[in-house]
């Protein structure tokens, strides 16, 4: 007996790594109606990120992108030279070539197992408000980041253009999501996905509490309880793991780089299973 069609996950893919993009190669769905849920960071070069897109859409029924920071940079070398919301573009502009949804698009519905659930890839950046205490601004944040050597690649790479800042790009990508969040069907529970985290508390974990400032806004700290995730699916953080927030699951799909999923096994973790209605049941159970 086949098993039932499933919404899997999995972010970080950072295919430009071999052992990596090694990974993406055998990567296949249980069932040809699967869907993929693709929270970011695929790779850096515009090449590699089309490759594995193109591969995997064309081995699920659906794939689900949101940006991460790295398919935002512009790396030297790169062919393709665009810079901020015109790189952002043509990125959606090749999704969209290769059938993969992405934050632009209506939002679908998942009808498989636990299901019906409308799916949100979300795209709303960082405006380094996630500060440890004794930052008062994000000048105050920055100078501790840099002094301390804790410094993402963002800051050289990563261009907002035309946007005087990522804070100015980030309120206008919070501003023009939740716009789209209120419009959904609100019968319906939801996966959003992401590739920061929603809220702050999952960067605790960090080994580098100032880095924190690169993962998120405050502004979307209660878009779960806000816009009824039944699941908030996420990245960025290279520490897959399941937390709960106001009861709802909060999944971190990272596969990471090889030197970090190596310290977990000698092969990479399989994607994640999400189930909208289990996570629902949960809920219910506990607050009845």
């Amino acid at each position: 007996m086949s098993l039932p069609p499933r919404l899997r996950a999995v972010s970080d893919l950072h295919v430009g790594h071999p052992e990596n993009r090694a990974f993406v190669q055998e990567l296949r769905p249980g069932h040809d109606d699967d869907w993929l849920l693709v929270p970011g960071d695929v790779g850096e070069r515009f090449a590699d990120i089309e490759w594995a897109l193109a591969l995997l859409s064309s081995r699920f029924a659906t794939v689900v992108w949101a940006p991460g920071n790295h398919e935002l940079w512009t790396p030297p070398g790169d062919p393709v030279e665009l810079r901020g919301e015109a790189r952002y573009r043509e990125l959606v502009a090749l999704c969209r070539r290769l059938g993969v949804v992405t934050p632009e698009d209506p939002y679908p519905v998942w009808d498989g197992v636990g299901g019906p659930a409308t799916i949100a890839p979300l795209f709303v950046l960082y405006d380094y408000t996630f500060r440890v205490p004794e930052a008062r601004t994000r000048q105050e944040s920055l100078k501790l980041a840099y002094e301390a050597g804790v410094v993402c690649t963002d800051e050289v790479l990563l261009h907002p253009d035309p946007y005087p800042s990522r804070e100015a790009w980030c309120a206008a990508r919070v501003t023009h999501t939740e716009r789209r969040l209120a419009e959904r069907d609100p019968e319906l529970p939801t996966v959003l996905v992401n590739h920061y985290p929603l809220v702050r508390e999952p960067t605790d974990v960090l080994r580098y509490p100032l880095f924190a400032q690169w993962c998120g806004t405050v502004r979307t700290h209660d878009w779960h309880l806000r816009f009824g995730a039944s699941t908030v699916v996420y990245g960025h953080l290279h520490i897959p793991r399941t937390t709960f927030h106001d009861g709802v699951r909060f999944e971190e799909v990272s596969l990471g780089y090889p030197r970090e999923w190596r310290q977990r096994g000698p092969v990479p973790r399989a994607v994640r299973v999400i189930d909208p209605a289990d996570d629902l049941r949960r809920r219910s159970s506990v607050s009845g």
